[in-house]
């Protein structure tokens, strides 16, 4: 049975109320106070006191202190009256439990808001947070994105140099064959001045003989004029236009349709092959072979950039989608990255493309079967996996480590060994 304090006391001005409650051996830790708006309950076994205020106060600007045996509140008033009393007068056992059931339901509600609040709060620094970091990410791509303009116009603004300096050296070739050629002209005029001197020479030595000088004169006159060649004329360009054929028999003999109809499909097969691939534009003439990007993909997968490997190999794919080492080596990659179903793809794709059965493709037809069958055990398809091990073993039977893979197969299947 509790002991009830009442040898309290207590103070008031307009605004707040000062109770001492004297208990022997009080302490924080011993202590339940518990305060609403109308009831104050101190509970500090064997001592308890209840007091149902005679008007509401602040409970939570409300303040207590403990220490000394005693515990001193300071109690604001919500209104600024005097209190006649403590605690109401004339209250019954019924309206005490009425009062002390809606004291707990308020603090229940005002804990439900605290926690709500505190709730929305936690929220709204996430979400601050998130904005944050979003907003730092933003900040970082587009840094990346400057550097990588500004790379960019670097890269142009060189090759742009390169081309100019191209064509300076272009055009210093040009005027230096022109010199030569021109000092060329010069010699051979030179030359020709002299062959003239030499035939007015050969003129004037024999006026001699009248008759002979005569038909002579004629004769070098004649050469005279045959000598003197008129210059070269000039450089021109005659612009000739033929009618477009792209096939070699004359038109009469040709079958306009059927070659317009072959024409469209080149053209329909080129753009399919160049435009349709977004990726083939920053592709060099030579980079766009099947083979080179082949080369490419598997020196990626040899630095362990398998996603770039799988882009190489996915373009080389899309070029020629029939050779089978495409699809071979893009399974390694996909079984890398754990894509499971895409290698198993890949691994029956190359196995329809490795026909006929030869002994050529046989180390090829042979790792296709364990790529398969890999990705099979590691989706819990042990029998399946088991399947291709052992194609893979009649294709090569003295392979150890595809037996030591198999038989751990079986072993897994027969229920002899944990799988890992």
């Amino acid at each position: 049975m509790p002991l009830l304090v009442s040898n309290y006391s207590w103070q008031q001005t307009k605004t707040a109320v000062f109770l001492s409650l004297p208990l022997r051996g009080v302490c924080v830790r011993d202590a339940d106070v518990f305060c609403t708006e109308n009831y104050l309950k101190v509970n500090f076994p064997p001592f308890l006191f209840e007091a149902f205020l005679y008007a509401p106060i602040d409970d939570a600007s409300s303040k207590a202190k403990i220490g000394n045996d005693t515990i001193v509140f300071t109690l604001y008033k919500k209104e600024a009256v005097m209190w006649e009393t403590l605690s109401m007068s004339s209250v019954d056992k019924e309206m005490m439990q009425i009062i002390r059931e809606k004291s707990i339901l308020q603090a229940q509600e005002k804990a439900k808001e605290a926690t709500e609040a505190k709730a929305t709060a936690k929220r709204e620094d996430q979400k601050y947070t998130l904005n944050v970091m979003m907003q730092i990410e933003e900040e970082e791509r587009k840094k990346i994105e400057d550097m990588k303009e500004n790379e960019r116009k670097k890269a142009t603004k060189e090759l742009e140099a390169w081309k100019e300096c191209q064509r300076k050296a272009e055009e210093r070739k040009r005027i230096q064959k022109e010199e030569k050629l021109h000092q060329q002209e010069k010699q051979i005029d030179e030359e020709r001045k002299k062959l003239r001197h030499k035939n007015l020479t050969k003129n004037s030595t024999s006026k001699n003989l009248a008759t002979k000088e005569r038909n002579s004169e004629n004769i070098f006159l004649g050469k005279l004029k045959e000598d003197c060649i008129p210059a070269p004329r000039s450089v021109g360009n005659i612009k000739i236009n033929f009618t477009p054929r792209v096939f070699p028999t004359a038109l009469r003999e040709s079958k306009v349709a059927e070659e317009e109809e072959w024409l469209h499909k080149q053209a329909e097969a080129r753009k399919a092959m160049n435009t349709d691939i977004p990726e083939f534009c920053d592709l060099k003439e030579d980079e766009k072979n099947p083979e080179w990007l082949k080369e490419k993909g598997n020196k990626l997968f040899a630095t362990e950039d398998y996603l770039a490997a799988i882009n190489a190999y996915n373009l080389a794919i899309r070029l020629n989608n029939k050779i089978p080492l495409l699809y071979l080596n893009r399974a390694a990659c996909h079984l890398k990255l754990k894509n499971l179903h895409k290698a198993i793809e890949d691994s029956s794709k190359a196995l329809e493309l490795l026909t006929p059965h030869v002994a050529d493709n046989a180390n090829a037809r042979m790792k296709a079967h364990v790529r398969r069958g890999t990705a099979f055990c590691q989706l819990e398809l042990y029998v399946e996996g088991l399947q291709d091990y052992e194609a893979a073993l009649k294709i090569d039977p003295a392979n150890k480590i595809v037996q030591n893979d198999a038989e751990k197969i079986r072993n897994i299947i027969q229920g002899t060994e944990l799988k890992s």
